[in-house]
């Protein structure tokens, strides 16, 4: 291999598929020193929980690989929602685990991913149904943060995170129910994209979530190819977001022309670790020093607490219905009913809520989240982007954030201070990038720039002025690969 694996664990995706296409080295070369990486660092991390090397080198050796733009490149893929024909698919969960259940059909990502010819090497940690903001299973054990062991890698795509930022894999499979791409990403100093609702396909089963499917990844540009290869609708998807300034990758490598850009560096429900503010503020100045309009503003919505705490509820509510709905899943995968025991205390807890929701408060918070989405439009009308910090605190150590029998909704409720900005725009159904510009203490803080339905565009164009601004994929944490 004229690279050396050091070098390569520093590559994007993009980077790494033209070298292959090149013929600088081969697919099953990449994926060989992809699997050697993993195998060194998984160990301290415990990132990578399911592993698929035979098959991906089988694959990587084959005729049959696709000639996509991602020839060759390894992927993994988290171990929640999105499901491989065949592979196992547990969410986090011991019952599933100890059932070594397998998925029978296939997600329509996936599809995407083997069409753009990924190599799919293994599957990624996950908190039990992805329900709080740590990767920290009981069935699997936590995941650590390569920039401190001691810290957590975020949820619920933690796994993914922290094989990124090792520099495992150049990107990983991630998906986002209130924050779970961007709370990640923000702790481990990645790019994490929250596409537009109906932007990737969520078949083929449809989820009640809110949840979105993309990747965490070092680049914008990343971030940017792999959406364009992945966000084609299927037959018969419920929803579909419109179409702007394709191809993505472009708009990445284009600085925007002047953008009007709202700045909220705080909340009305938790107050800010200094550092996340500050990176907050010193993200608006680079934006202002390059010629966009910054200015202090929130949408109307945000001010006042009582419109919060109707959202609050109603998004909740959403979520204990959903883990009822869980539940019952899981009773047909495992072919019994589900007890107690088959559940971390904070699931059954939720679960339990869940079943005293009724229909008609149901409905009711459908309509209040409408309203939401509705008042989150009017304020872009006069804006491009709304500037947040990501989390309102860095990364947690190990164990602050997970439930306990004494405490079952213990995880829950100390999530709250990392979903406080994110969650919002998985009930608007807005698109959402983090960006890693901030640090405290050596741990990585993010910044999130919100922009309206279907506007991945203007998103993913600051992002990359930024980007060349800052040349955060420069920065390594000490675990690396």
């Amino acid at each position: 291999m004229s690279t050396s694996d050091s070098d390569l664990a520093r590559l994007d995706a993009v980077e790494l598929a033209h070298r292959i296409r090149a013929g600088e080295l081969s697919p099953v070369e990449a994926v060989q020193a992809t699997i050697g990486r993993i195998e060194r660092l998984n160990e301290k991390l415990n990132a990578v929980i399911h592993k698929q090397y035979e098959e991906a080198l089988e694959l990587a050796a084959s005729t049959e690989l696709p000639d996509g733009p991602f020839r060759g490149v390894p992927m993994l893929i988290k171990d929640l929602w999105t499901t491989e024909a065949g592979k196992p698919h547990h969410a986090g969960i011991q019952a599933l685990k100890d059932a070594d259940f397998t998925a029978s059909d296939e997600a329509n990502l996936v599809t995407r991913y083997k069409e753009a010819g990924f190599v799919i090497v293994g599957r990624t940690n996950t908190p039990e149904l992805g329900l709080v903001a740590t990767t920290e299973p009981r069935s699997y054990g936590p995941t650590r943060n390569p920039w401190n062991l001691a810290h957590g890698a975020g949820g619920s795509s933690g796994g993914a995170a922290a094989a990124v930022a090792a520099g495992m894999v150049p990107a990983a499979n991630a998906s986002d129910g209130g924050g779970s791409i961007r709370i990640p990403a923000a702790m481990c100093g990645l790019v994490g994209l929250k596409p537009s609702r109906g932007r990737i396909s969520q078949g083929p089963r449809e989820e009640w979530s809110f949840s979105c499917q993309h990747v965490v990844s070092h680049s914008v540009r990343d971030t940017a190819a792999i959406l364009d290869v992945c966000a084609i609708p299927f037959l018969g998807d419920g929803v579909v977001a419109p179409d702007y300034g394709r191809p993505y990758i472009d708009q990445a490598a284009t600085d925007p022309e002047c953008l009007r850009v709202g700045l909220m560096p705080d909340n009305h429900r938790v107050e800010n670790h200094p550092d996340c503010e500050d990176a907050v503020r010193k993200a608006a100045d680079l934006m202002a020093d390059a010629g966009h309009v910054v200015v202090e503003s929130r949408p109307e919505a945000f001010r006042h607490v009582g419109v919060i705490k109707d959202l609050v509820w109603a998004f909740n509510l959403h979520w204990r219905a959903g883990a009822v709905v869980n539940m019952e899943t899981l009773g047909e995968q495992l072919g019994r009913p589900v007890t107690e025991e088959d559940v971390e205390p904070g699931t059954w807890a939720m679960a339990e809520a869940g079943r005293g929701v009724t229909a008609p408060d149901y409905l009711k918070a459908q309509g209040i989240m409408g309203t939401w989405r509705r008042s989150m439009a009017a304020w872009w009308e006069d804006f491009d982007i709304l500037l947040t910090p990501t989390t309102a605190r860095p990364a947690p150590k190990l164990g602050e954030l997970t439930p306990s029998d004494d405490e079952p909704m213990r995880g829950s409720k100390r999530s709250i201070p990392y979903s406080v900005y994110t969650s919002p725009f998985n009930a608007s159904g807005q698109p959402a990038i983090s960006l890693p510009t901030g640090s405290t203490e050596g741990l990585p803080v993010g910044v999130q720039l919100v922009g309206a339905y279907g506007r991945e565009d203007i998103l993913l164009s600051m992002a990359g002025q930024l980007e060349r601004a800052l040349n955060w994929s420069a920065n390594r944490p000490p675990l690396h690969a």
